[in-house]
Parts: structure tokens; C-alpha cells; sequence
């Protein structure tokens, strides 16, 4: 398939209008003249022509939204390229970190933070929420390889068999301390209401190293899609480059869901859709879907805010209620082939 290259332009029109949009609307509507104001302010602030204003004109702006603006941005790019990897290492439209079970292991990790009282320190949740996600990639591929069928769908049986086992261990952390259901009942839904500049800060850097190697080894793995056989004739490390991928999928991934908890079908809706937009070539869809998905969870994150107001829905049930009927379109695709 020839890629269209005015996909790109079109997504980040999108993204630039999304980003107005979300700054701007909520259960406290911006007007653009005062949004404009705000954003000069900040600039003339940051040149030190500002010098005599001793009030942010807009802390509603700076505080809360455009955190969470940014974060949903970040969130949005790393899951689609976290699960646009995915589907190309296991050649499959219906694999995802949410679905393989490594978004809910990481959740673990995160519950057993809250309930330890880690949750003080510094890496106190990304920590745990990274172990346990590695080691259920481990338990993944080990279950998997122990199958007298090694096919992609037994590998997503069995990540939806870790899904559910992983659940209902949550679920007894919660009934033993009911003091953190709250908490723990927040990662394993989603949401962005809680994020703050901080956790941007400490984000960045996770994500340019993980999503930089992820690129990196965008070549490699489009060669794979040939079998591993001609892969490796072609001068592939299939083992290496797999193993590479899988293991700082995951790392953003942790880090993703000990921020913001396990939010669903990104990873699997926008590397499939992006796919049939710009064709197989890997490099382009993982840039594509990174700014596809960034995209996507503004969407679902200003929706999230902003549709049951005052009151707030988790941006996991809201990408969940969209991801289902597609998955399950996939699925019933994937059995006519």
C-alpha cells in the first residue's frame, strides 16, 4: 500500500485543534480571547517583560488543564506505539499490552505499592508496577511456550486468562484493605485527573529513551513480518530484537499505568486503524500511530471531564466503551480470514 503523506498533516491539524479545544473547554469554560491572553502571558513572563504582574491571570489553565492536556498527549503516543509493537511482533491486529495482560500487571504492582504504603517514595509505585508487569510478560511467554499450539491465539488466551487472574488478586487486596479501595480501584480504571507537572517531568525522559529504541528497532521488526526465517537470513537478531522491544514496551507501559492507572484499547484501536491508513511499513506506523493516539485520548480525556460535569467519568471506561465493539469486529474479521 502506497502511504499517503498528507496523513500525517491531517493528524497533526487534528491534534493542534484537539489541544485548543481541550484547553478551552470544561466544567470552567476559557474564552479563546482569554486563553490567548493567558498564553502571551506566560511567554512575556517567561522573556521577563512581565515583571510587574504579580498574578497568573489563568492558574486554572496552568495547574490543572494543560497538565493534564500534556499528559493525556504522552499517554496517548506511548500506548498506540507501545501496542502498534505488539501487533507487529506477534503479527496480529488483536494484540495489545491492555489485552496481553501486562497493563493489569502492572496495576498489581501499583495496589500492592498503595497497600505496602510505598506509594511516599519517589519510584514507591513505578517500581513494583514494573516488576510485576516484567513478570508477567515472563508468566506470558513462558504459558505460551509450554502449548502444544504455540499460535498467536494461544498467546492471547492466555493474556486473557492473566487478565482475569490478576483481577480477581486485586480484588482481594481490596478486601483486605478497604482504607486503599479507592486508590486501587482508580488504577484499574484509568484516569488522568490526578497528574501534574511532576509526573510529566519524570515521564519524558522514560518515554524518549523507550520510544527512541522502539524506533530504532522499527526496521528490524518490519522485516520480521517476512518470518523469522528470512529475518534472520537477512542479517535479523530475531531473538534480541524481540526481547528488546517487549521489555521497554513494557517499561512505558509501567510507567504509564503507575501515573495513571490501565487504560484500555488505545494500543489495540490506533496501530490497526493507522496500519490501514499508511500500509505495513513499520517506522511509519509507529510515528503515525503516535500521533493518532495522542490524539485519540485528548479526545477521550475531554470527553471524560467534561460529558458528565460536574461529575467525572474514568477515561478507561470511556475508551472501553469505544474499544469493545472494534475488538470484537476484529475478532469476527480475523475468523472470515
Amino acid at each position: 500500500m502506497k502511504q499517503n503523506r498528507h496523513i500525517p498533516l491531517i493528524i497533526l491539524f487534528l491534534l493542534i485543534a484537539g489541544v485548543i479545544g481541550a484547553a478551552a473547554y470544561g466544567v470552567i469554560s476559557i474564552p479563546l480571547p482569554a486563553l490567548a491572553k493567558a498564553i502571551g502571558y506566560a511567554i512575556s513572563h517567561k522573556l521577563g517583560f512581565a515583571a510587574g504582574h504579580s498574578v497568573d491571570p489563568m492558574p486554572l489553565l496552568w495547574e490543572l488543564r494543560l497538565p493534564r492536556i500534556v499528559m493525556s498527549l504522552l499517554v496517548g503516543a506511548s500506548l498506540a506505539l507501545c501496542g502498534a509493537v505488539f501487533q507487529s511482533i506477534f503479527r496480529n491486529p488483536i494484540c495489545d499490552p491492555y489485552m496481553l495482560g501486562l497493563s493489569s500487571g502492572a496495576s498489581l504492582g501499583a495496589a500492592i505499592a498503595f497497600i505496602a504504603g510505598w506509594n511516599i517514595f519517589l519510584w514507591g509505585i513505578t517500581l513494583p508496577a514494573l516488576l510485576t508487569a516484567l513478570l508477567t510478560l515472563l508468566l506470558l511467554l513462558g504459558v505460551s511456550q509450554l502449548s502444544r499450539r504455540r499460535s498467536v491465539e494461544t498467546l492471547l488466551l492466555t493474556g486473557i486468562s492473566l487478565n482475569f487472574m490478576i483481577s480477581a488478586v486485586i480484588t482481594l487486596l481490596i478486601v483486605y484493605r478497604e482504607s486503599e479501595m479507592k486508590k486501587i480501584i482508580f488504577w484499574t480504571m484509568g484516569s488522568l485527573a490526578s497528574v501534574s507537572w511532576s509526573h510529566i517531568v519524570f515521564l519524558l525522559p522514560v518515554m524518549a529513551v523507550c520510544a527512541g529504541i522502539l524506533l530504532l528497532l522499527a526496521k528490524n521488526l518490519t522485516i520480521m513480518q517476512l518470518g523469522d526465517d528470512t529475518a534472520r537470513s537477512l542479517g535479523v537478531n530475531t531473538r534480541r530484537t524481540t526481547v528488546m522491544a517487549l521489555v521497554f514496551s513494557s517499561v512505558l507501559v509501567s510507567v504509564i499505568v503507575s501515573f495513571c492507572g490501565a487504560i484500555s484499547f488505545i494500543g489495540l484501536i490506533v496501530p490497526h486503524i493507522t496500519r490501514l491508513l499508511v500500509g505495513n511499513y513499520n517506522r511509519a506506523v509507529f510515528l503515525n500511530s503516535m500521533l493518532t493516539g495522542a490524539f485519540c485520548l485528548l479526545l477521550a480525556d475531554t470527553l471524560a471531564r467534561t460529558i458528565a460535569a460536574p461529575s467525572e467519568l474514568p477515561v478507561g471506561a470511556v475508551t472501553a466503551m469505544t474499544g469493545v465493539p472494534y475488538f470484537i469486529f476484529l475478532l469476527m474479521k480475523n475468523k472470515k480470514m
